[in-house]
């Protein structure tokens, strides 16, 4: 039966979050209803008030999280009532060309998310003047309760505290990947991180694990460079100019073996930078989102004659359905730190001070937690 939920909605690009009473629908046969225990608080939700990325609105906040799943379908086969599991905020058929070849990150059935709508065009959240709207990447864990297809719900081992789990369906998933899947990291390696927030931190943490030499962490904001230093980073500057001088040091002049780009908003000037910043070669891993707009100003014949590689990346181009349990893996194992990425936990009420905090600089990582 369908049952209310109370849920955080963005209703129109430059205002605040609204926590409201909604109704949500039962579950179709391929569906799963999860009762949402915590939810990263991800820039890329915070993108939707600041219309960086279209979407249809209003919608249900959130994309990142982790809960126990109620109800399932009838033709679901991969999960029952009871599993602990993470949200997948890519889905992953399992059977599409993408699938099929090993690359969950960009399968078909990702096609439309901008609308919020579930894969058969209908809406699985209602206002209470009866009007649907959609959810964050088709799941909107803002609202303690959310139904999506089970395509986008990945199982977890149950003693994983769901605040830590939550941070691996998107923000680990992608910094982590960003440096060892798209970077292409290696042993002795110099990796330049742009930008050491929630993802960056996690591209850190990735670019160390890989063994790089040097694992330069570049971000404005002084707390988080401190924690970059506390998670895997060697050094850490200001800006892109500042670090430089200290990376042709330890590479003979030649600059980073790669660049991971991981700001909150992108811009095609600090992607130049970057590119600039590294060797013949060099891997630039550009995992940030930005506006629609063209315009990379880099030279096609710096391009071509230094064989230098632009890369785009989605999720780290991490496979869900292997590599969130497998990051879990590595969190149960001690090689890869996650309790401290959270640097504050929000009642849903609190959402507005937690983007707040987030904008000014304060918070690594920020989550909420649901009431139950």
């Amino acid at each position: 039966m369908s049952i209310d939920v109370n849920g955080a909605v963005v209703h129109e690009v430059g205002s605040k979050w609204s926590v409201e009473r909604l109704r949500l629908r039962d579950p179709g046969p391929t569906e799963v209803r999860i009762r949402v225990m915590a939810s990263g608080l991800c820039h890329s939700d915070d993108h939707l008030v600041t219309g960086d990325i279209p979407n249809a609105l209003p919608l249900v906040g959130g994309h990142e999280g982790a809960g126990i799943v109620e109800s399932v379908g009838s033709a679901v086969r991969r999960l029952k009532p009871g599993d602990h599991v993470a949200t997948a905020y890519l889905p992953a058929c399992g059977t599409c060309t993408w699938c099929a070849q090993g690359m969950q990150y960009i399968c078909d059935t990702g096609g439309g998310m901008e609308t919020g709508m579930a894969l058969d065009g209908s809406a699985r959240f209602t206002t209470a003047d009866g009007h649907g709207i959609g959810a964050m990447q088709r799941l909107g864990t803002f609202a303690d309760h959310l139904v999506t297809d089970e395509a986008q719900a990945v199982k977890i081992a149950d003693d994983i505290p769901f605040e830590v789990a939550c941070l691996v369906s998107c923000g680990v998933g992608t910094g982590w990947g960003a440096a060892v899947n798209a970077a292409e990291v290696r042993p002795r390696d110099t990796v330049l991180v742009v930008g050491v927030g929630g993802v960056g931190i996690n591209a850190v943490q990735g670019a160390s694990h890989a063994g790089a030499a040097y694992v330069v962490a570049v971000d404005p904001v002084g707390y988080k460079r401190e924690r970059a230093l506390e998670l895997g980073a060697t050094h850490a500057f200001p800006s892109i100019a500042e670090a430089l001088p200290f990376v042709r040091s330890v590479t003979n002049g030649q600059g980073a073996d790669s660049a991971v780009v991981t700001v909150g908003v992108l811009t095609g000037d600090l992607v130049a930078e970057a590119f600039g910043a590294v060797r013949k070669r060099g891997t630039i891993a550009v995992a940030s989102i930005g506006q629609n707009e063209p315009g990379i100003p880099i030279s096609p014949l710096e391009l071509v004659t230094y064989a230098k590689t632009l890369r785009g990346l989605l999720f780290g181009n991490c496979n869900p359905t292997r590599d969130i349990p497998a990051l879990l893996d590595y969190y149960r194992a001690g090689r890869l730190k996650l309790d401290e990425l959270i640097t504050r936990r929000y009642r849903l009420d609190e959402v507005n001070q937690a983007y707040a905090d987030m904008h000014a600089g304060i918070n690594l990582r920020g989550v909420l937690v649901h009431e139950h």
